[in-house]
């Protein structure tokens, strides 16, 4: 997977002997799930994807009334 850590933005990496994505700078040690869940928890508070959101939902209501 490599990527970013969801709590300091250090790089991830896989160790498949315990299945756990480990960043390198902070230490943190997460299943694949767990990171998901994080990142989408940090993205709801992320204005800029708050924005996105609310519009892709008044473009679906708004396509549905027609």
């Amino acid at each position: 997977m490599g990527g970013a850590c969801p709590e300091c933005g250090g790089e991830l990496r896989f160790d498949s002997s315990n299945k756990r994505h480990t960043c390198q700078s902070c230490g943190l040690s997460l299943k694949r799930e767990e990171i998901d869940e994080m990142r989408a928890k940090n993205a709801c508070h992320d204005p800029e994807y708050e924005k996105k959101q609310a519009r892709k939902d008044y473009l679906k209501w708004w396509s549905n009334k027609k």
